[in-house]
This record gives structure tokens, sequence and C-alpha cells, in this order.
């Protein structure tokens, strides 16, 4: 019997150090099993992360050449507005000097007209000047000397005298003068010929 306990015991023992064994191996393969599943995470978490930078990468490269287009752009925009304030500012001057000569050119304009109504008979430069716009007429007869204006003033209808006598009194500029009404030439009658009233 002792045999035969012992024998239970070794037995037994084996059954206990087989079965631990086989836990054992049973604990290496799920061990290896997890392993490799772990390893196959990793790897597709690793092609992710490479994935994610190569993104990041082409993202940010092309936001840098954006950036520099942007930047390029600006400055073309900066160049051009430049430009055009450089026209601008040259375009004004050219329109004041314009403005200047359009002055000076007026005036030589107006003092030959007054010259040249100076040299003429009053007689002759009243009944022009009659005719003439309110504003022209105003204009030449304020260029002549007070005594020539005089002269021509006299030699005019009384109306139309009193009408630029109070215009010039006014003063220039003469923008709000009006045409005068149209008036009838007198023609001058020759002589020895009768009258036109006694017809």
């Amino acid at each position: 019997m002792k045999k035969s306990i012992l024998w239970l015991g070794v037995l037994l023992a084996s059954t206990l150090v087989s079965a631990e064994r086989r836990e054992l191996i049973d604990c290496n393969v799920i061990f290896e099993q997890r392993k490799s599943e772990i390893l196959r995470g990793i790897e597709k978490i690793d092609e992710q992360q490479q994935a994610l930078q190569a993104l990041q990468s082409a993202t940010q490269a092309m936001l840098d050449q954006k950036e520099a287009a942007l930047r390029k752009r600006e400055a073309e925009v900066q160049a051009t507005l430049a430009q055009v304030e450089e026209k601008e500012t040259r375009v004004k001057r050219l329109l004041k000097q314009n403005e200047e000569l359009l002055k000076q050119i007026k005036a030589a304009k107006d003092d030959k007209i007054a010259e040249t109504y100076a040299k003429m008979k009053d007689s002759k430069a009243a009944p022009i000047i009659e005719n003439l716009s309110d504003k022209e007429a105003a204009t030449i007869l304020f260029s002549l000397e007070s005594k020539d204006m005089g002269k021509i003033l006299a030699k005019m209808n009384p109306a139309r005298a009193a009408e630029l006598t109070a215009i010039l009194q006014k003063g220039p500029p003469f923008e709000g003068a009006t045409s005068p009404a149209p008036t009838t030439p007198v023609t001058p009658t020759p002589p020895g010929a009768p009258a036109a009233d006694a017809i």
C-alpha cells in the first residue's frame, strides 16, 4: 500500500506538474498571441503617425506656398498703389500748371482785347460792347482804364449802360451775368438821306 500511495503521490505530482506546464504553455501561447496583436497595433499606429506627419508636411508646404504667393501679391499691389499715387501726384501737378497757364493766357487775351477796345474810337466800341453778353461786356469794360470805360458807356444805350454799371459795381468775377436782350442794330443814316422816322 505504501507503494500504491507513493505511486499515487507520484502520479498526482506528475499530473500537477503536467497541468502547470499546460497552463504555462497556454499562458505562453496567449502571451505570444497578445504580443503579435500589440505589435500589429503598434505598426498600425506607426503607419498612421507617418501618414499624419506626411499630411502635416504637405499642408505646411502648401501653406508656405500660399503665404509666399500672398506676400508677392501684396508687394505687387503696394507697387501698383505707389505708381497710382505717383501718377495722381503728377496729374495734380500738371493740372495746376495748366490752370496757371490758362490764367496767364486768359489774362493776356483780356489785356489784348482791352488794348484793342482802348485803341478804338468810343463811338465804334460802344455798339459792339453793348451787344455782348453781360459777362463779356463787364469783363472788357472792367479791364479798361476808367477814362476809356466812361467814354464807351456814354455812347451806349442808357438802359444797357446802367445794367453794365450795376454789374461792374459788384466786381469780378462776372459769372452770374446774363446775355443782353436782342436789340435791333442801328444803321447810320447817310448824309443827305431822309431820316427813317420821316418816311
